[in-house]
């Protein structure tokens, strides 16, 4: 039986899959052409970073969808456990990337090396983060939720609205949209190949 919560997070971990992918892309263009990156296109993918998976999918994951595992599935709390930690430090681990991307803009070529560094263990941490709620997670919450937990999840779920998963952007997001649609490499936009 298929369930919207699990097809929307699925959903969303690929959006920010090829977000990551792309920001790498970028930086390793610019780092091969010897060229500064688009500091306003990494400024758009690192906000929308924060304002879609960490301030609304993540929320979502540690306030309904694990708790209500805790409850079916007991065995599954220390992973619950590492992974709403993950989601606890994850705004401050935006914060300190977008801080580490100032840096590199404001200083130079001097913080370039920091900034991808940063980047690239934000990027090793969270797809390690996703691997385990697809393998783990998700699967235990279709052996254990019962009818009535799937439909206040997949409610909540089914309102998420993130653009990356094929929605129409709200009318405030519809710029930064644009930015990285138009600029940033495939697989996320139809900036130039890298």
């Amino acid at each position: 039986m298929s369930h919207t919560a699990l097809d929307v997070i699925r959903d969303e971990h690929q959006a920010l899959s090829a977000m990551l992918r792309s920001l790498s892309m970028l930086l390793t263009h610019s780092r091969r052409e010897n060229l500064l990156p688009p500091f306003d296109v990494l400024r758009a993918m690192l906000f929308y970073v924060d304002e879609f998976p960490e301030k609304l999918h993540h929320r979502k994951e540690s306030t309904l969808l694990f708790p209500r595992l805790r409850e079916r599935a007991p065995e599954m709390g220390p992973v619950l456990d590492r992974l709403d930690h993950d989601h606890a430090v994850g705004e401050q681990r935006i914060r300190d990337l977008e801080h580490a991307l100032l840096a590199f803009e404001v200083l130079g070529a001097s913080r370039r090396e920091a900034f991808e560094q940063a980047v690239q263990t934000y990027i090793d941490f969270y797809l390690r983060h996703m691997a385990v709620e697809e393998s783990e997670v998700l699967p235990a919450a279709r052996r254990s939720f019962t009818s009535e937990d799937w439909a206040e999840v997949d409610a909540a779920f089914a309102a998420n609205r993130d653009p990356l998963t094929g929605h129409e952007p709200a009318d405030e997001f519809r710029p930064l949209f644009q930015k990285i649609l138009m600029s940033a490499p495939a697989p996320i936009g139809l900036g130039p190949a890298q």
